[in-house]
Protein backbone atom coordinates (compact mmCIF):
# COMPACT_ATOMS: atom_id res chain seq x y z
CA UNK A 1 0.00 0.00 0.00
CA UNK A 2 2.86 2.23 0.96
CA UNK A 3 4.23 1.59 -2.16
CA UNK A 4 1.59 2.94 -4.20
CA UNK A 5 1.59 5.85 -2.21
CA UNK A 6 4.91 6.85 -3.06
CA UNK A 7 4.63 6.04 -6.67
CA UNK A 8 1.50 8.47 -6.83
CA UNK A 9 3.53 11.07 -5.12
CA UNK A 10 5.90 10.62 -6.83
CA UNK A 11 4.19 10.86 -10.13
CA UNK A 12 2.76 14.03 -9.25
CA UNK A 13 6.07 15.22 -8.34
CA UNK A 14 6.76 15.29 -11.54
CA UNK A 15 4.18 17.36 -12.23
CA UNK A 16 4.00 21.20 -13.44
CA UNK A 17 2.31 23.42 -11.32
CA UNK A 18 -0.33 24.06 -13.93
CA UNK A 19 -0.89 20.47 -14.79
CA UNK A 20 -1.56 19.76 -10.88
CA UNK A 21 -4.03 23.01 -10.69
CA UNK A 22 -5.74 21.64 -13.64
CA UNK A 23 -6.21 18.00 -11.94
CA UNK A 24 -7.52 19.37 -9.13
CA UNK A 25 -9.86 22.10 -10.96
CA UNK A 26 -11.33 18.69 -12.70
CA UNK A 27 -11.59 16.79 -9.41
CA UNK A 28 -13.50 19.59 -7.68
CA UNK A 29 -15.55 20.89 -10.96
CA UNK A 30 -19.19 20.36 -10.21
CA UNK A 31 -20.73 17.72 -12.96
CA UNK A 32 -23.65 18.51 -15.05
CA UNK A 33 -25.12 15.40 -13.57
CA UNK A 34 -24.67 16.72 -9.79
CA UNK A 35 -25.74 20.13 -10.68
CA UNK A 36 -29.57 19.88 -8.72
CA UNK A 37 -27.65 18.97 -5.76
CA UNK A 38 -25.02 21.13 -5.05
CA UNK A 39 -26.40 24.46 -6.87
CA UNK A 40 -26.67 25.76 -3.31
CA UNK A 41 -23.60 24.45 -1.97
CA UNK A 42 -21.17 27.45 -1.18
CA UNK A 43 -18.60 25.23 -0.62
CA UNK A 44 -18.67 23.33 -3.42
CA UNK A 45 -19.56 26.38 -5.72
CA UNK A 46 -16.32 28.59 -3.75
CA UNK A 47 -14.05 25.08 -4.29
CA UNK A 48 -15.04 25.19 -8.19
CA UNK A 49 -13.94 28.31 -8.93
CA UNK A 50 -10.75 28.85 -6.43
CA UNK A 51 -9.49 26.05 -8.34
CA UNK A 52 -10.70 27.25 -11.55
CA UNK A 53 -9.03 30.59 -10.44
CA UNK A 54 -5.49 28.59 -9.93
CA UNK A 55 -5.89 27.44 -13.37
CA UNK A 56 -5.85 30.97 -14.77
CA UNK A 57 -3.60 32.40 -12.94
CA UNK A 58 -0.95 29.20 -13.81
CA UNK A 59 -1.91 30.06 -17.66
CA UNK A 60 -1.23 34.02 -17.03
CA UNK A 61 -4.91 34.73 -17.21
CA UNK A 62 -4.99 37.12 -14.66
CA UNK A 63 -8.08 38.60 -15.01
CA UNK A 64 -10.19 35.35 -15.29
CA UNK A 65 -8.22 34.31 -12.26
CA UNK A 66 -9.68 37.20 -10.48
CA UNK A 67 -13.20 36.69 -11.41
CA UNK A 68 -13.32 33.33 -10.16
CA UNK A 69 -11.87 34.63 -7.23
CA UNK A 70 -14.51 37.18 -6.68
CA UNK A 71 -17.69 34.18 -7.54
CA UNK A 72 -15.92 32.52 -5.04
CA UNK A 73 -16.36 35.05 -2.16
CA UNK A 74 -19.55 35.72 -3.20
CA UNK A 75 -20.49 32.66 -2.71
CA UNK A 76 -18.73 32.38 0.90
CA UNK A 77 -19.87 35.98 1.64
CA UNK A 78 -23.67 35.20 0.39
CA UNK A 79 -23.74 37.75 -2.22
CA UNK A 80 -24.11 35.58 -4.90
CA UNK A 81 -27.03 33.00 -5.13
CA UNK A 82 -27.76 29.97 -7.57
CA UNK A 83 -28.81 30.55 -10.77
CA UNK A 84 -31.58 29.03 -11.70
CA UNK A 85 -31.50 25.62 -13.41
CA UNK A 86 -30.12 26.11 -17.41
CA UNK A 87 -31.91 23.34 -18.72
CA UNK A 88 -35.52 24.21 -17.36
CA UNK A 89 -36.21 27.09 -19.55
CA UNK A 90 -37.94 30.64 -18.62
CA UNK A 91 -41.54 30.05 -17.34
Amino acid sequence: MSQSISTTQDDLAQKSTLELAQLLAEKCAIAPNDWHRLKANRKAQANQHITAALVYLESGQTQEALAHLQQAVGWLDRSVSPLPCPTHGTH
